[in-house]
C-alpha cells in the first residue's frame, strides 16, 4: 500500500479501537503509526493491540510502526472533605502535606519536592489551568496563595507549576516498568512525558539500550527553552499542545510550534504535531472547520506527522478521524502553496558527503522525469537525511534488511519503506533491488528511471557516498551497469 502522500498519520489505540477489525480499517484509511497510551490500560490489553498490529502487518505487507507513550510524573492535589471545594478570585488558599481531606482553604499536595522548588510568585495551575494561585509564602511543607482565576477544585485533580523546573524524575517506578515492558514485546518508539531537560531523555535511552528509539514530548516551559539540548539526545519529538497550552499563553504556542518544526527538519530527525488537532470528532462525524486549518498548519509547515489523540482511541467515529486526516493531508499536498511553502522553508545542510548526495539527488528530481529516490540504509539515517530534503516531486522508498529500522522510518515525512531479503553486499544489486520496489510499488515502470542512494560499503552506518540514476528494467541496469 503506497501511500499517496507525505505526511503521516499517527492514530491512538483504546477501548474503540483494540479488535482486529477496527484497527485493520484505521491502517487502510491511513494510519502510518499505532500509538499505545500507557497512561490506560492493563499491560495486557496493550500487548493483545500489539498483536493484532504485526498481524496486520504480516496480512498486508507493509511495516507499521507501534509507538508506546509512557506517562511520566502525574501531579495531582489531595482529597476534599466534600470532594471539591468553590475559590474565589483574591481568597487565600494552602497547599501542605497533612492528609487530612480539605475543604475551602487549604488541601494536600502529597509532593514536597514541588515545595523545594517553589519561589515567591510562582503560580500554581489546578484542573487544565482552569484554576490559577499565586505562592504568597511557602515552607519545606506548606505555600500559601492567592487564588488569581477562581473555579471548582476537586478531588486528586492535576497541578501544574509552569515557572520552575521541578526536582522531580522524568520516569517514575511505573514508566520504568512500561519502558521495560514496551520493549520487551518490541515497540519501534518510546515516547517520553514531561521531558524537563536532557538528561531526562538520556535516562531513557540508557533505559532502552537500544531496543526503542527516543522520543521527547515537549510539553512543559523548561523543554521549550532547553529544546536544543533535549533535541541532541532524542531521535524523534512531540509537541504536546495540550500541557504546553496550559503552563504557556495560548497565544504562544503556535510560533513556538513553527520554530520547534523547523529546528526538527534542520536536525532531521522526526516530529509530530499533537493534541485536539480533531477533537471534536471524538462525538461528530465531522471536525471543525478551525480544526481541519489546525492540521493543515501543521502539515504546511513540514511535520513529520499529525496524531489523533482520544479520536481515534475512545471516540465514536474513530476510522472517519483518520479518513479525514488523511483527506486534509492530500488535499494540503495537492496544492501548489504547499510545495512553494516548503521550497522557502527548505533547510541547507552541506556539511557533509551525505549531505551533498542527498541534496543533489533532490535536485536532479527536479530537472529530470525521475520517478522515485530509494535509499539504501541500514540505521536510517541515509533514509532521514533524504526525508529533510522535503522532496514533493517524488516518493521517496527506503530499502532496509532491518525490519526494526524499516518500522522506525514509518514516522519520517514522505518515506515508504520496504524490507530487502538475501543479501545485498553490491551496487549492482542494491540497483536491481531497488527498481523491483519502485514497479512493485507502482511508482515506476519498465521505461522509468529512479535515483539509487547508497554507501559503500554496504552495511556500514554513516557511509553515504555514491548516487546513481538507474532505468527501471531489470535487462537495462544489467545491460548498462559499469561492474
Amino acid at each position: 500500500m503506497q501511500r499517496r502522500r507525505n505526511v503521516k498519520i499517527v492514530a491512538t489505540l483504546g477501548p474503540a479501537s483494540s479488535d482486529y477489525e477496527t484497527i485493520h480499517a484505521l491502517f487502510t484509511a491511513g494510519a502510518d503509526v499505532f500509538r499505545l497510551n500507557m497512561s490506560h490500560g492493563t499491560h495486557d490489553e496493550q500487548r493483545a493491540r500489539y498483536d493484532i498490529i504485526r498481524k496486520i502487518e504480516r496480512d498486508t505487507g507493509r511495516p507499521i510502526a507501534v509507538l508506546a507513550d509512557l506517562q511520566g510524573p502525574k501531579i495531582r492535589c489531595g482529597t476534599f472533605a466534600a470532594h471539591g471545594a468553590d475559590l474565589e478570585e483574591g481568597q487565600t488558599f494552602r497547599f501542605d502535606l497533612d492528609e487530612t481531606p480539605g475543604d475551602g482553604h487549604r488541601v494536600c499536595l502529597p509532593h514536597p519536592e514541588i515545595f523545594e522548588a517553589l519561589e515567591k510568585g510562582t503560580h500554581l495551575l489546578v484542573n487544565d489551568g482552569k484554576i490559577r494561585l499565586k505562592v504568597l509564602d511557602f515552607g519545606k511543607d506548606y505555600a500559601n496563595c492567592e487564588v488569581e482565576v477562581g473555579g471548582t477544585i476537586s478531588d486528586r485533580k492535576g497541578v501544574n507549576v509552569p515557572d520552575v523546573v521541578l526536582p522531580i524524575a522524568a520516569l517514575t517506578e511505573k514508566d520504568r516498568r512500561d519502558l521495560e515492558f514496551a520493549c520487551e514485546i518490541g515497540v519501534d518508539w518510546l515516547a517520553m512525558s514531561f521531558v524537563q531537560r536532557a538528561a531526562d531523555v538520556s535516562e531513557a535511552r540508557r533505559l532502552a539500550n537500544g531496543r526503542a528509539a527516543v522520543l521527547s514530548k515537549i510539553e512543559k516551559p523548561s523543554a521549550v527553552k532547553d529544546f536544543d539540548a533535549i533535541l541532541a539526545v532524542s531521535d524523534g519529538i512531540m509537541i504536546a499542545r495540550g500541557d504546553l497550552g496550559v503552563e504557556l499563553p495560548v497565544q504562544n504556542v503556535p510560533p513556538i510550534q513553527k520554530r520547534l518544526v523547523h529546528l526538527c527538519r534542520a536536525a532531521a530527525k522526526p516530529v509530530i504535531v499533537a493534541t485536539q488537532m480533531l477533537e471534536s470528532m471524538i462525538e461528530s462525524p465531522v471536525p471543525t472547520r478551525a480544526e481541519v486549518s489546525d492540521v493543515a498548519t501543521a502539515i504546511y509547515e513540514g511535520a513529520d506527522a499529525v496524531m489523533l489523540s482520544a479520536e481515534s482511541a475512545a471516540g465514536n467515529y474513530p476510522v472517519e478521524a483518520v479518513a479525514t486526516m488523511d483527506a486534509v493531508a492530500k488535499s494540503v499536498e495537492g496544492d501548489a502553496t504547499y510545495r512553494r511553502v516548503l521550497e522557502n522553508s527548505r533547510i541547507f545542510e552541506r556539511r557533509t558527503v551525505a549531505d551533498g548526495i542527498v541534496s543533489a539527488a533532490r535536485e536532479i528530481s527536479m530537472t529530470t522525469d525521475i520517478k522515485a529516490i530509494c535509499c539504501f540504509t541500514q540505521s536510517g539515517t541515509t533514509a532521514l537525511l533524504t526525508s529533510r530534503e522535503r522532496t514533493t516531486q517524488v516518493p521517496i522508498l527506503a530499502l532496509t534488511p532491518l525490519e526494526g529500522t524499516a518500522r522506525r522510518l514509518c514516522l519520517s515525512w514522505g518515506i515508504s519503506c520496504y524490507i530487502t531479503f538475501g543479501v545485498v553486499d553490491r551496487f549492482k544489486m542494491a540497483v536491481v533491488s531497488a527498481a523491483r520496489a519502485a514497479r512493485e510499488s507502482g511508482v515506476a515502470g519498465d521505461d522509468d528511471q529512479i535515483i539509487v542512494i547508497a554507501g559503500v560499503p554496504f552495511n556500514v552506518p554513516g557511509t553515504t557516498n555514491i548516487l546513481r540514476v538507474a532505468p527501471c528494467a531489470e535487462r537495462l541496469i544489467f545491460a548498462t551497469d559499469p561492474e
